[in-house]
């Protein structure tokens, strides 16, 4: 909790309001809440007060991001923590709290190119298969294997997810309108798998009174991004014994396989939500290198 007696301390619960004003998504502010706290608290001496925010320079800010690699912090969740504090800066550069934004001339570190790991498709689909045809005792079977058809057959995030109303689903055309990054609404189709076990999942769907999401606890209530993420894991590791599998797997294996049909790359960035397309560009990497693999495998010149 923030100590709201120092003038950094009432800067930093001014911006996460502004924030949370400008529709920011819960896991954004929350993220940048924890980020701002873990700054204030390097600043802030054993038995004294943090510096105020005009006396804050470079030079502090490129020590504070030294400690976070003396830390081994991953350079993945050092740029999102430097991102932070360059937007709080901006804010108050913007309040005219200060005259400059030191964190502007603060280098981002590099984050090292990754290929995220994706399952073929037939795993994804033997998996899905499974989710419908086991009997592992689950309160809500129907509810969970339209968890699966969703996020694999729309390449939903799990707060997209978990963000849709009963009210967001065109039934006859089979489109939804999805709520991703920063409250963008974007629509998306949904295919017949998807559609059936969303039919099962609706006669059996009980909600609390006034209740309007599409997806829910076992209070009737809406299903949090934790509670769904523990859905996929489970069933994950029961299923495939592999505890690495996520719900972004499944977005990671929805854009790929598409890609791999010949689906063209815009089209999977408008249906995944990417505001850039060098964002969707990492799928055709992963296709490339999956390219690579099967030539290695199969070709008698390749060795």
């Amino acid at each position: 909790m923030l100590d709201s007696q120092s003038p950094l301390s009432a800067q930093i619960e001014a911006y996460l309001a502004e924030l949370r004003r400008a529709n920011a998504s819960e896991h954004t502010v929350r993220n940048y809440e924890s980020d701002l706290e873990q700054f204030l608290a390097y600043l802030t001496p054993p038995d004294g007060a943090p510096p105020d925010p005009a006396a804050i320079d470079t030079l502090a800010i490129r020590e504070w991001l030294g400690s976070l690699y003396q830390q081994r912090i991953k350079p993945v969740s050092m740029r999102r923590k430097l991102a932070a504090v360059r937007s709080l800066f901006k804010f108050m550069q913007r309040e005219a709290v200060i005259e400059i934004n030191p964190a502007r001339l603060v280098r981002t570190p590099k984050a090292p190119k990754t290929i995220p790991s994706v399952m073929t498709a037939e795993r994804t689909n033997a998996l899905i298969d499974q989710v419908a045809a086991k009997d592992l005792g689950r309160p809500f079977p129907a509810r969970d294997l339209a968890i699966f058809e969703m996020l694999y057959g729309c390449g939903l995030r799990i707060a997209e997810l978990c963000g849709l109303d009963i009210a967001d689903f065109d039934f006859t055309e089979r489109w939804i309108r999805v709520r991703g990054k920063g409250r963008k609404e974007r629509q998306t189709p949904f295919g017949s798998k998807a559609a059936a076990s969303l039919e099962k999942y609706l006669a059996v769907r009980e909600p609390r009174p006034e209740e309007t999401a599409m997806f829910l606890n076992h209070r009737g209530s809406r299903l949090t991004t934790r509670g769904a993420r523990g859905i996929v894991k489970f069933y994950a590791l029961i299923l495939t014994g592999d505890s690495s599998l996520h719900p972004h797997s499944l977005r990671h294996a929805f854009a790929t396989h598409l890609l791999a049909d010949g689906a063209d790359l815009r089209a999977i960035q408008e249906l995944l939500g990417h505001a850039q397309l060098s964002t969707t560009q990492k799928y055709t990497q992963v296709s490339l290198t999956e390219l690579l693999a099967v030539y290695d495998r199969a070709h008698p010149k390749a060795k």
